[in-house]
């Protein structure tokens, strides 16, 4: 496995850590930073493809 695209990685695991922290905190409630944690990953799973363009996902397969 490789990081493939490492801004779109960056921007998910800061995503993630920051919404963990206010959970963690009691800044938002439970509900309200599953349902963020969920959009997230599902930006950072997502197919890769917007529009014409094609642009990398995060992990791509290790080169041959």
């Amino acid at each position: 496995m490789n990081i493939t695209n490492p801004p779109k990685a960056l921007i998910v695991m800061f995503g993630l850590a920051s919404i963990t922290v206010l959970m963690a905190l009691g800044k938002i409630e439970q509900s309200a930073g599953t349902g963020l944690i969920g959009s997230i990953v599902g930006y950072g799973i997502g197919n890769g493809i917007r529009g014409t363009t094609e642009t990398p996902p995060i992990i791509g397969r290790k080169p041959k």
